[in-house]
């Protein structure tokens, strides 16, 4: 059951989080403004996209990526608070244990995870689309959104390659599909131009040609204009950095089993990001742990030191967490320990300070 004491700290601890909270909001829209300004003025962004777009999906963005520093500050902060007024040594001078003084922050740490991965799985996907879609236009506009020299494996048996795709046209020039029954090579379909129909969902090829090969018998094919259905999409061939965060589940997890066969290279780019919105939540309890072993003992100087400390080793899990994703994404380090490394190494550190606490 949850007792008075608990009720007491759950309070504290979730209304700490939600003001906190509130001044990010506050920061993260000043300082972007100030930072955006030139470019909307630049690309004539208009003023209800800029609030119903931008920023209703850049603060979701940021508050997600910086909620561990959040928790963690608000945690020793009123912790802090409690040891400074002389609150937490009458508790566990009253016999509770240390542990039994611990269960209130974790039923604050398990809603505050519960939220924290529902929006990361269903929430954050559909505001990143807001948002990028809203920088790709009127922040980061590219001029030339075309990819050359594409390569890709539809499936076990069939190939394709496009010299040149433009994403702002949806055309694609010099297009080549094989298909191969193991190391022999069946057809061979050659076109000088792919263009994607929005309308119909289908690619129309120009003038194009076809080379079916049975033995020793061939047969050519030629046309003007040909409709097919391809298991590829436009999308495929997007050159923005950010179009893994407006994926959700569903569409995160086709890309990756689709990557198996294609092999494209952004599967490390896909299981970051898939790996990321299940394991990022659990750094609150994680951060939580540290942050009550840190400030639950009354020192000098009041909140001052705690909360310097935690600011202090809430950066440094960030920084950690950015370093291990570059070492995925360049030095070959797998997805899976990249995403986990930074909250074992940080989980250590919090089993150590709990065993060092005052209790």
């Amino acid at each position: 059951m949850i007792k008075l004491l608990d009720w007491y700290i759950i309070k504290k601890y979730l209304g700490t989080f939600v003001f906190t909270l509130s001044i990010f909001t506050v920061i993260i829209i000043v300082f972007d403004i100030s930072e955006r300004l030139d470019d909307f003025l630049k690309h004539q962004a208009p003023i209800d996209k800029i609030f119903l777009n931008y920023y209703a999906g850049v603060v979701p963005f940021y508050l997600n990526m910086l909620s561990p520093l959040i928790n963690f500050i608000a945690v020793i902060f009123f912790t802090a608070k409690m040891a400074d007024q002389t609150e937490i040594v009458p508790i566990l001078s009253g016999g509770v244990s240390f542990n039994r003084y611990l269960r209130p922050y974790w039923i604050s740490a398990f809603v505050i995870f519960l939220v924290s991965l529902i929006a990361n799985l269903y929430i954050i996907p559909k505001t990143n689309r807001l948002k990028n879609d809203f920088e790709n236009v009127y922040v980061n506009p590219k001029a030339d959104n075309e990819k050359m020299n594409i390569h890709m494996q539809m499936d076990k048996r069939t190939y394709v390659s496009i010299n040149n795709f433009d994403n702002n046209t949806k055309i694609g020039f010099k297009f080549t599909l094989e298909k191969f029954n193991g190391f022999e090579l069946r057809e061979k379909l050659v076109a000088d131009r792919i263009t994607w129909d929005s309308v119909k969902r289908v690619w129309s090829l120009d003038n194009y040609s076809i080379r079916s090969i049975d033995g020793l018998k061939e047969k050519m094919t030629y046309g003007t204009k040909k409709d097919t259905t391809l298991d590829m999409r436009p999308a495929d061939f997007e050159i923005y950095e950010n179009i893994f965060d407006n994926m959700d589940m569903h569409t995160l997890n086709d890309r990756i089993k689709k990557e198996e066969i294609r092999g494209t290279g952004i599967m490390t780019d896909l299981l970051l990001q898939k790996y990321k919105r299940f394991v990022n939540p659990v750094a609150v309890f994680i951060l939580t742990l540290i942050g009550v072993s840190l400030s639950s003992r009354k020192v000098r100087g009041g909140v001052g030191l705690p909360l310097g400390i935690g600011i202090f080793l809430s950066f440094a899990y960030i920084v950690c967490n950015q370093f291990s994703t570059m070492f995925a994404l360049k030095g070959g380090l797998p997805p899976l320990l990249a995403v986990l490394l930074p909250n074992v190494v940080f989980g250590l550190l919090g089993l150590y300070l709990m065993a060092k606490a005052p209790k």
